[in-house]
């Protein structure tokens, strides 16, 4: 019999990125344990669903269990969504000064943060996808530049970088998708 603070399901969480695996536990555990693989997945180009969809099936066959996947997309409303989910590769050749410099021309400084995650129970299974959102704008680097892309997306007057990470992990897109791959879990459990 488990207690209510024992871990429910047990998930590999296919990541090399050490904030990432961070945030990720903080808002799932206790009530899902997750474990960290740092497995080279190739990532098909695509939307983010398929991105994701790919990346989650090749996992499962590589781990032959279950996984948890993560693609994280930062979309300029002025630029129809790019860099998308094309992020993280903007960002390691311009920086956030370059990012900040792709919308110079542009009024428009809104953009969208958004991550999908796919769980798969393992190979053969189609993966579930769990999305979250958050809308904020792109504005010059302003907190700590230790993770991503954080110090240049703001929500409501903050950067994610100058945010208390429990403020974070509760309206980031990150802690948004996550709320709904939880209420799927405890939905399972119930069914």
């Amino acid at each position: 019999m488990t207690t209510p603070t024992a871990a429910r399901h047990i998930v590999n969480f296919i990541t090399g990125n050490a904030n990432k695996l961070r945030e990720v536990k903080a808002i799932l555990q206790p009530a899902i344990q997750v474990e960290s693989q740092a497995v080279d997945v190739p990532e098909l180009q695509g939307t983010v669903e398929e991105v994701t969809l790919d990346k989650c099936r090749r996992a499962a066959d590589i781990i032959q269990g279950p996984v948890l996947v993560e693609d994280t997309c930062l979309c300029f409303n002025a630029l129809n969504g790019l860099p998308g989910p094309y992020i993280k590769w903007f960002l390691k050749s311009i920086g956030h000064d370059g990012l900040n410099n792709l919308l110079a021309a542009y009024d428009d400084k809104s953009a969208k943060a958004v991550c999908t995650f796919a769980y798969s129970p393992g190979p053969g299974h189609e993966p579930i996808l769990f999305q979250g959102i958050t809308d904020g704008k792109i504005v010059p680097a302003r907190g700590p530049g230790d993770f991503g892309w954080d110090p240049i997306f703001e929500y409501e007057g903050e950067t994610y970088a100058e945010m208390d990470k429990v403020k974070k992990n509760t309206i980031s897109h990150r802690g948004r998708a996550l709320e709904k791959l939880q209420a799927w879990f405890a939905n399972e459990m119930t069914a």
